[in-house]
């Protein structure tokens, strides 16, 4: 495999070499974008707004606006507004990774060891692992500076990029109506969530619509019609109380495990 990145991780005076891996494979159907007159497949183009031309990949460049004209930068220029951040994950503190609210993550990534870092790679990732805690810093990828966290997974590390607090809107922007809930709808409440709780298992969640859609493309393909699937309308909440009595007699799936 590829590696997207190579450089070290450093914290306190310990440098290690390392290399950056996607960490995720997106699995979704690839559609093309067609005239509807005759489905012949629509291309774009980069187009010069003066000439009317097309430029070809090898003449664009990357400029940024000041006072009604461009700076042309280069890679050099990213690579040397701050060389020590393109070439290394610098880790700042170590903390419970039960610190970070989840919509602090952004992407994820796999960190293995570059040649001669392998020890000091298994010194890292087992110390991470014994004490439970992850490694929190900054660094650059594609031009984009980012906080990251580095936590031990299967004898590698996994890096997570995280987004910057103003990247995060406040929760005080949204107006919620504020309401007194009735102390037997919150009991009920509880004891459903209770009922339905189980250890968290993510290969227990199938993406079921790509396939009942692969299916779909598939009869259209054939010239076979599928029946018209029902309309599923969810009504608004009027008797909360009925709701919740209801979902806890409803009966439990066969595939549910019983939470004992």
């Amino acid at each position: 495999m590829r590696s997207l990145w190579s450089g070290s991780i450093a914290f306190g005076l310990v440098n290690i070499p390392v290399k950056l891996f996607s960490a995720i494979r997106e699995r979704a159907l690839d559609f093309d974008m067609l005239d509807k007159k005759d489905l012949s497949h629509i291309k774009f183009k980069r187009i010069n707004e003066n000439t009317g031309k097309e430029v070809p990949w090898d003449n664009i460049v990357k400029g940024y606006e000041i006072k009604g004209k461009y700076v042309v930068l280069t890679d050099e220029d990213f690579e040397s507004a701050s060389p020590e951040k393109t070439k290394t994950i610098d880790l700042e503190q170590f903390v419970k990774l039960s610190e970070i609210d989840v919509i602090l993550f952004d992407a994820a990534y796999y960190l293995a060891p570059a040649k001669g870092g392998e020890r000091a790679f298994s010194l890292l990732q087992e110390v991470l692992d014994n004490s439970q805690r992850a490694g929190v810093g900054t660094f650059v990828l594609r031009n984009k500076e980012k906080p990251v966290v580095v936590r031990p997974a299967q004898k590698l590390l996994i890096l997570h990029t995280l987004r910057f607090a103003n990247e995060i809107r406040d929760p005080s922007e949204f107006e919620i109506k504020k309401t007194t809930t009735p102390k037997k709808e919150l009991a009920m409440a509880k004891t459903l969530v209770e009922q339905m709780s189980d250890n968290f298992n993510i290969g227990n969640f199938k993406d079921t619509y790509t396939t009942k859609l692969m299916k779909r493309i598939r009869a259209k393909a054939s010239g076979k019609k599928l029946p018209a699937p029902k309309a599923v309308v969810n009504a608004p909440v009027n008797d909360l109380f009925d709701q919740l009595q209801k979902s806890l007699t409803k009966p439990k799936s066969s595939g549910k495990k019983k939470k004992k």
